[in-house]
């Protein structure tokens, strides 16, 4: 009988059995997850893996590999099944992701419905059509965060270490007071690449002397589905030579901030809030942010689920061609700027209430020593 429990366990499988029809049939599944195997079997075969992919199927676009070289060691065991399989790998990840996530932010199991309602979000899709590994990550950092436990800060790391863009959660273990998690975190981190550059030196040296700008043109990408700070200023400017450190200083302020909003929300005895707003800062602050980086909206859509409009903004269509409006073409940038300006006036009120509570109990009010 489907209940909760068997409902994720359920979607796993079905991605299993698709990706092994697929197989059979020669589908063409999986066109992130193909570059993850390709990076693998690279270096395998010992070829370069910061340029053309050899192993990159015929069918597919010829994507770089834009990962860290310890990530391609990571994803090694990849290189030993078919494309498909690969793809089924990523998609039962996902489902199996995904309930956990909505496990650890809500406590409970989700509903069928929930992980409809959770799978029908155009981040999740898109991953799970790409076979990408945002929810695989999005979990691990998850579980560090909000299921604490003697090695926490040790899979911050490793998803750092995997996709650069999670070492924002070092700062937020620093910022609310975690110091020895975050160093485990960076320690991790470290560590992994230390390793990259032992086992990969010319790789290595490659991915960090160039390769970090320059694949999917990280230091300016306007094209639509990079919902990032970044990506939304270079649209509104059209690529204006000041545009850069516009971008600068709004990322700067932006993670000033969230530090502020995450610490009050973590003291505040709200863990899983503190972790969302971490989580939509590096959205924001990150070069590119594709529309499909965006999964950590799962766990917010499950909290505010009476909040339609959260649901509305991320199930709509409006990121997948250009329509010129300033509005729909930056939609999530703007609602993450638009939920934070809301957190921070919700925080504002409680303050004015606890303190126009202490003032009428106390005549001293909030000068009272």
């Amino acid at each position: 009988m489907l209940n909760n429990r068997s409902a994720p366990a359920l979607v796993a499988g079905a991605f299993v059995l698709i990706g092994l029809i697929g197989w059979l049939a020669g589908w063409h599944l999986g066109l992130d997850s193909s570059v993850y195997r390709s990076g693998a079997l690279a270096v395998l075969r010992g070829e370069e893996l910061y340029g053309h992919l050899t192993a990159t199927p015929d069918w597919a676009v010829d994507l770089p590999f834009t990962y860290p070289p310890i990530a391609a060691v990571l994803f090694l065991p990849l290189a030993f099944l078919p494309t498909q399989l690969v793809w089924a790998v990523f998609g039962a990840g996902t489902a199996l992701g995904v309930a956990a996530v909505l496990r650890w932010t809500t406590g409970r199991a989700p509903s069928l419905v929930l992980l409809v309602v959770t799978f029908s979000l155009e981040p999740v899709w898109r991953t799970i059509g790409y076979g990408q590994v945002n929810v695989l990550l999005m979990a691990l950092v998850a579980f560090d965060l909000l299921r604490p436990h003697r090695w926490s800060g040790v899979l911050v790391g490793v998803a750092a270490a995997v996709k650069l863009t999670p070492l924002i959660f070092v700062l937020h273990l620093a910022v609310t007071g975690r110091w020895r998690e975050a160093g485990r975190a960076l320690a991790t981190f470290c560590g992994l690449h230390a390793l990259g550059f032992l086992l990969l030196p010319g790789d290595s040296l490659r991915f960090w002397g160039s390769a970090i700008l320059t694949g999917n043109k990280a230091a300016g990408n306007g094209y639509i589905t990079n919902q990032s700070l970044s990506g939304a200023v270079q649209r509104l400017t059209d690529g204006a030579a000041w545009a850069p450190v516009l971008v600068a200083v709004l990322s700067v302020a932006c993670v000033v901030v969230a530090a502020v909003l995450a610490r009050r929300s973590h003291l505040g005895g709200d863990p899983v809030a503190a972790v969302l707003i971490t989580a939509g800062c590096g959205l924001l602050v990150s070069p590119i942010s594709w529309s499909h980086h965006w999964v950590w909206v799962v766990p917010l859509v499950a909290l505010l689920v009476r909040r339609t409009v959260v649901w509305v903004v991320f199930t709509c269509w409006a990121l997948v061609v250009p329509s010129g409006n300033a509005l729909l073409d930056n939609l999530y940038v703007l609602a993450a700027l638009a939920g934070g300006v809301a957190w921070w006036a919700r925080g504002r009120v409680a303050v004015d209430v606890r303190s126009a509570r202490v003032g009428a109990n106390d005549p001293r009010g909030r000068w009272h020593g």
